[in-house]
């Protein structure tokens, strides 16, 4: 039998091959491959075992099981984006085909554009099989599972459910240290759930696969609605705020707008809304799914996050600091990623500057070599960052107050600011306030939404 080998162009199908938990472990086993290749297998392994589930429990495991393994195969789909996609071993029906379908077109969106493909037409899950009925409520236990990615957002949240006593265990999927660390600074209880990507993966990358950026937070909302089932809680919950529903403008050389393009899509309100009205309607109707920062904007955040320094030396937004296969964690702040941009610019009209300055060493407004970095995040002659960075009304209205404050105007990006790009801007559109105010959208239990309303006001 001659071995099969990867060869991207040439390969036909992408299949679902099997899905698996062990109780007794608390390992979940996902397996795909491509054409008649071997078995791309995933794990993910959830602390706690062994577990107890009884009967209903175990059947929206298994729901939220088939789930895990539909939306995690975006990371090997993605390697050959062949036009067929088979699904073995079980049927999904047509809605969570068009969730499935929605997720990987919108999820590989920027993907597809860096990499010159078009998706669109391309991407057709399979369904036969009847609609499913709609999933009971277990009687979970009142008790949310936080998400936390080690910045200034998900702490936020852990410290609103606090004031507000709503019980919560502090939770993250992977290795890093650095979330580690930040978790342990909380002192709520933690869960580390651990994922292991099929080792094959990087050899295919190695041998000319697709490759390039992924809707990860479908992928780690699914592991830790499954961990919910298994722990018996009742939340899921996030730290996306408003913004991140926002894409890039892609201009032509022209200067006009040819299309958008979301980094964060899987962090906006159309993946949360779709997300959660499924797993309430397929896997179970007491699990409630939601982002607790949906009705603030990046700059509320901020904000909110700066009334307090309980974590000005443990925090850290840096995605040079977070890989999938570990961290180079010799600095908490790059200084020169997008994402220390943003966050050094969006925190500096909410804390003194020599506090902010001490958190990232440095004074990046004060850089003339951080010009260009800045120009993207203000969207002045480039497009937004494919990044998770505020909008550029945020950036923008931030940089014009910075340009009236003493202590700020003087650096060399703020009046490079107020003298270049401030003269070609609608001064109507700068004022902060706007931004400032909470949106209704959100998915956030409504008890709990009114009383972090008066939380976030105070």
């Amino acid at each position: 039998m001659t071995e099969w080998k990867f060869q991207r162009d040439a390969i036909r199908a992408f299949r679902f091959v099997r899905c698996g938990f062990d109780v007794a472990t608390g390992v979940a086993e996902l397996a795909y491959a491509f054409d008649e290749g071997p078995e791309l297998v995933e794990t993910v392994t959830v602390p706690g075992a062994p577990f107890d589930l009884g009967d209903e429990r175990a059947v929206a495991v298994g729901q939220a099981l088939r789930l895990l393994h539909l939306i995690a195969g975006v990371s090997y789909y993605k390697a050959a984006v062949p036009g067929e996609i088979r699904i073995e071993g079980y049927d999904i029906d047509a809605a969570t085909a068009a969730l499935m379908e929605e997720i990987y077109l919108n999820g590989l969106g920027e993907f597809a554009y860096r990499n010159g493909l078009d998706l669109h037409g391309r991407i057709r899950f399979p369904h036969g099989g009847a609609d499913t009925p709609a999933a009971p409520p277990l009687g979970l236990r009142e008790h949310a599972l936080v998400a936390i990615g080690g910045g200034k957002d998900s702490l936020v949240s852990i410290e609103a459910l606090r004031a507000l006593d709503v019980a919560q265990t502090v939770s993250w999927i992977g290795g890093s240290q650095l979330i580690r660390a930040c978790a342990g600074r909380t002192g709520l209880p933690t869960l580390n759930i651990g994922r292991a990507l099929a080792p094959a993966l990087f050899e295919y990358n190695r041998q000319g696969a697709w490759n390039g950026h992924i809707p990860v937070t479908a992928v780690n909302s699914a592991i830790l609605v499954l961990a919910a089932l298994l722990q018996g809680v009742d939340q899921v919950v996030f730290s996306n705020e408003r913004s991140a529903s926002y894409g890039s403008l892609i201009l032509a050389p022209d200067g006009s707008v040819t299309g958008e393009v979301n980094h964060q899509w899987s962090k906006g309100w159309s993946f949360e809304k779709a997300f959660g009205e499924h797993v309430q309607r397929h896997v179970a109707a007491d699990l409630s799914y939601y982002s607790l920062l949906r009705p603030l904007s990046e700059l509320a955040v901020a904000r909110q996050f700066a009334r307090g320094d309980r974590y000005d030396g443990h925090f850290s937004s840096c995605n040079r600091n977070f890989h999938i296969l570990g961290e180079r964690p010799a600095n908490r702040w790059c200084g020169v990623c997008p994402k220390c941009h943003f966050v050094f610019l969006a925190l500096a009209p909410f804390m003194p500057k020599t506090r902010l300055v001490g958190i990232f060493g440095r004074n990046l407004l004060d850089d003339p070599d951080q010009m260009a970095g800045y120009d993207a995040l203000l969207e002045f002659r480039d497009h937004k960052p494919f990044e998770c960075v505020g909008e550029g009304r945020e950036s923008r209205a931030a940089m014009a107050l910075l340009g009236t404050r003493a202590e700020w105007r003087g650096d060399a990006l703020v009046e490079r600011f107020n003298r270049e790009i401030l003269p070609q801007l609608d001064a109507t559109e700068l004022d902060m306030e706007p931004l400032l105010v909470p949106d209704r959208e959100h998915r956030i239990p409504a008890a709990l939404a009114e009383r972090l309303g008066a939380y976030f006001s105070a």
